[in-house]
């Protein structure tokens, strides 16, 4: 129950629900006895069957139980001494509809307070998730899968809301109702009350066997459906890859195993959930029957220690235990696969992220001087990706790095905003090293332009003003000018208002990359992070997107990391990195009379 307790302490704070809540259910409780229990007196009064108390006079006020019941019986004597038989039966009839409607009335103002607890409870829950999935290192995301993400922020949080937050009202209600109608069955009759105990932990141990079952196929059914998520969001994502190598049919075949494994899963899920409210309901009637059959017994056999309206009473007041007994074995089963959910949820929660401000974390509030690498080493998990790299960017200058794929050149610029830490090493920005900043100020210090244009499913204008409140939209055109973007911008049908669906993909691949670099020039950072920016783009694209990154990198410290050689011959420093190492470094003319491997680079480009 660890699991329930610690989603449960997302409700938090308490003190808006259960003084509340605890009223309610109590009133709710008292009154949902009462319907029963005048059944007794009635019983009694009208076909002579037991005896009720004779209260001839109204009984002083206090705050108690026997005053309340001296109250009623001495409203029942008069109605018999002054209206007869009849008149008791229009007087229980109309305290019974009175204690109905406020056993309602009650029952449904806690269940407002319930659902107010829900409501947030999950808001909070699908807040912490996002918060964690929009804070987290990128080492995260490589370590999980999208579809498992995309099932715990959705169906996750669903199932924990359709289990665990709706089993609350039966785990603190109705214990509740079961324990005090126990207590008024105490009252009327200890001996049949002993004797039908004994039944319980039969059906207690029947359904904890359901349960069990539950909880391993619910963990399974999960993790199958964040595999149909996944397949899902890869073929959408992938689409033209499937239809250019003619794999439709592969593709249904992986998805439909999947889909296969989820829904016979489901289907057992179902079955042994459903079997849960028939064991309770059979155990119940099986209980009842067995109380009928003693009771009878004693009622025959001429005991005093029952009469016939005390166990017609018993009777109705045992059948109020069914209903709520069944919602209880109903709760056991479906909370297992809500806690398994709820597990996932927490796991993504309790996920720390190891990129964080120390406490003592400094302000940066500009750029001065220099970057430097400072004897920087980074590992993803044991394998080696840079390796001892030393490097002194001063400001204004331009800087490319090239190599092989897998050099290590994306991973350098990943470390200076600190998308990652590094292994060994430093990196400082003037002298401060970048962990002992604040990285909001480090990274407010940054703009990137990426091979990938990575572009949000909204307007042109909140793409280029992105995370700007109330930009100014002149600064916005002024931007997409600088970016060689105005042009195609004004002869879309809405402007600067048009939507440019999933990722951009209204827009072709050399528009949505200037949009990118109008996003960068928008945000007017005094340092750069060129991430192969023109490597996607047909030849007339290229030349537009060069022309505005020459116009974004003026007076910038920038970082250039390049395939195409030709893009950085003007660098100010090439750096030519080689398996996680700094091999050679100087301008283009300088390595190219070096005769290394900037220069075979070259060669093999012109080459082709």
């Amino acid at each position: 129950m660890k699991t329930f307790f610690r989603l449960l302490s997302l409700s938090k704070p308490y003190h808006h629900y259960v003084p509340e809540y605890v009223v309610y259910i109590i009133l709710y409780t008292i009154f949902g006895l009462m319907n029963f229990t005048m059944v007794i007196p009635l019983m009694n009064a009208l076909f002579g069957t037991g005896k009720y108390d004779i209260v001839t006079r109204m009984p002083e006020f206090s705050i108690s139980i026997s005053y309340f019941k001296n109250v009623f019986y001495y409203y029942l004597n008069e109605q018999i001494v002054h209206h007869g038989k009849f008149g008791v039966l229009v007087y229980v009839c109309i305290i019974l509809f009175i204690t109905i409607i406020l056993k309602n009335l009650f029952g449904f103002l806690s269940q407002k307070v319930l659902t107010r607890m829900r409501v947030n409870m999950v808001r909070k829950m699908r807040e912490k998730l996002f918060k964690q999935f929009s804070t987290q290192s990128l080492r995260f995301f490589h370590d999980e899968r999208k579809g498992d993400l995309l099932s715990t922020i959705s169906s996750d949080v669903v199932e924990v809301e359709n289990s665990v937050v709706t089993s609350l009202q039966t785990i603190f209600r109705e214990p509740l109702v079961i324990i005090s109608t126990f207590i008024a069955l105490f009252y009327i009759s200890k001996e049949l009350t002993f004797f039908t105990i004994i039944f319980f932990p039969v059906s207690g141990f029947l359904l904890n066997s359901i349960s069990q079952r539950l909880k391993k196929k619910s963990n399974l059914s999960q993790n199958l459906l964040g595999k149909i998520l996944n397949i899902s969001e890869e073929t959408l994502s992938g689409i033209r890859i499937i239809k250019a190598f003619n794999a439709e049919s592969f593709i249904r075949r992986k998805f439909q195993k999947d889909n296969d494994d989820f829904a016979h899963t489901v289907k057992a899920i179902q079955n042994q959930r459903e079997m849960a409210s028939p064991v309770s309901e059979i155990m119940g009637v099986l209980v009842v029957i067995v109380i009928m059959l003693y009771g009878g017994h004693l009622i025959l056999s001429g005991s005093n220690k029952l009469d016939a309206g005390s166990f017609i009473g018993y009777l109705a007041l045992y059948f109020q235990i069914i209903a709520p007994a069944k919602s209880v074995g109903a709760a056991m089963t479906s909370l297992p696969k809500g806690l398994s959910a709820g597990e996932r949820v927490l796991r993504i929660i309790d996920t720390e992220n190891p990129i964080q401000d120390k406490p003592n974390a400094l302000p940066l509030t500009g750029f001065e001087k220099e970057i430097t690498f400072d004897h920087v080493s980074f590992k993803y998990q044991e394998a080696a990706v840079l390796k001892d790299v030393q490097l002194t960017i001063p400001k204004g200058r331009m800087v490319a790095l090239v190599g092989k794929s897998g050099a290590g050149k994306s991973t350098m610029g990943d470390l200076l905003p600190r998308f990652y830490d590094v292994t060994d090493g430093r990196i400082l920005i003037d002298g401060k090293d970048i962990r002992g900043v604040k990285m909001y100020d480090l990274r407010a210090l940054m703009g990137m332009v990426s091979q990938e244009a990575i572009l949000f499913n909204d307007s042109i204008f909140n793409n280029i003003a992105f995370g700007q409140i109330n930009a100014d939209k002149e600064e916005v055109i002024k931007a997409a000018k600088i970016a060689n973007a105005h042009e195609f911008i004004i002869q879309q049908e809405k402007g600067y208002d048009t939507e440019i669906g999933d990722r951009g993909m209204k827009l072709s691949g050399g528009q949505r990359q200037r949009l990118t670099i109008a996003r960068a020039i928008f945000k007017n950072p005094p340092i750069l992070i060129l991430d192969e920016a023109t490597s996607a783009l047909d030849t007339e694209s290229e030349k537009l997107v060069q022309e505005a990154l020459d116009k974004l990198m003026q007076n910038r410290t920038t970082i250039v990391i390049a395939h195409r050689l030709s893009t950085i011959q003007h660098a100010d420093e090439i750096v030519v990195l080689d398996k996680g190492e700094i091999k050679e470094k100087g301008t283009h003319d300088q390595l190219i009379a070096n005769d290394g491997i900037y220069r075979k680079l070259v060669e093999m480009q012109e080459f082709k």
